[in-house]
């Protein structure tokens, strides 16, 4: 669950700015901030567990942080922080580099190290979510991730956006997820962070196989949702689509108890009986539909979706138009 740690609005706007510091420093890290901009000081924080790791929504009004060498011998929990920039323009330099980070941009940055932060203008309210993993849990050496502590990433395509849609999508479903989701989910987080900054390390031979596997699993899966209309998505072309051999994609399918063309019929199978169903949706015909998911031969869109439903898609539809009028 997504637990509202603080929220300012709830208290006096004289003690906003000391309890923010105070409970920030508790629920995240310790920083010297200095709020910037007219009053009142707005400001919440929002967390949910992912096992070891913490995702956090944050936001504030404009202010500048700064974590000193000082704060790090007195509260340090060594932990990566992957930020995601949701609202605002937020800038940061740590370890001698520097990054000015608008919505869609990601950033790591390290509890250990000092650095200096800001978010505005003063007319806005920034937003961001924040991932905190220890330091332990990414399989990357120090050496091949400092380098990247303090640098603007790409949170709008290839992994990044992967890793971006999941953290989202984890605070948009955190009412739906039992623990065990929440615990699995988090894996995942940290398998993406992984890669991502091993692709822009450009040393991805580092990642251990089964955080290469899992991240490969996501983004294939991501693939498939997103090309379910070509009647050419077979096995063969996302193999090709990701460079990989055939057989090395069934086996990463194998080991989440599944087949890639079993994902590719479910899939659309599914779309084909939201479809049919919807009452917005009527007067499309069959046909039309089973070819928007991938299905151009009428014989086999019935032959399959027969076979999983046990109805035809006319039957089908017709069920659902019955069920429809009786809940009216």
């Amino acid at each position: 669950m997504l637990t509202t740690v603080l929220d300012t609005a709830d208290l006096p706007p004289a003690e906003r700015a000391a309890v923010w510091v105070e409970t920030k420093g508790r629920a995240l890290i310790s920083t010297h901030v200095s709020f910037r901009g007219p009053d009142p000081i707005q400001a919440r924080i929002q967390t949910m567990a992912l096992g070891p790791s913490q995702l956090s929504v944050v936001s504030y009004t404009s202010m500048s942080s700064q974590r000193t060498p000082k704060l790090i011998r007195q509260s340090d929990r060594e932990m990566y922080q992957l930020s995601l920039t949701l609202a605002g323009q937020h800038s940061i330099e740590q370890a001698r580099t520097y990054a000015a980070l608008g919505p869609g941009d990601l950033l790591l940055y390290d509890s250990s190290r000092p650095f200096t932060a800001s978010a505005g203008p003063p007319s806005e309210v920034s937003r961001t979510l924040l991932l905190q993993l220890p330091r332990h849990l990414l399989p990357l050496p120090e050496k091949v991730v400092a380098p990247l502590c303090g640098a603007a990433l790409d949170g709008r395509s290839g992994v990044g956006r992967l890793l971006s849609q999941l953290l989202t999508a984890l605070t948009d479903t955190h009412a739906d997820l039992t623990s065990r989701d929440s615990i699995r989910l988090g894996a995942t987080a940290v398998d993406l962070a992984t890669v991502l900054l091993a692709h822009h390390a450009d040393r991805q031979t580092l990642l251990p196989t089964g955080s290469r596997q899992r991240a490969l699993f996501e983004q294939i899966s991501a693939h498939i949702a997103t090309h379910l209309g070509d009647p050419h998505l077979t096995p063969r072309a996302i193999a090709a689509a990701h460079f990989i051999s055939t057989r090395y994609l069934h086996r990463i399918f194998q080991q989440h108890g599944t087949a890639v063309s079993d994902v590719i019929r479910q899939q659309r199978l599914a779309r084909c009986r939201r479809d049919l169903a919807d009452p917005a949706q009527r007067a499309v015909p069959i046909a039309a539909i089973a070819m928007r998911w991938g299905y151009p031969r009428p014989s086999d869109f019935t032959r399959s979706f027969r076979a999983a439903t046990g109805m035809t898609p006319s039957e089908y539809r017709a069920a659902s138009q019955d069920t429809d009028r009786a809940q009216r």
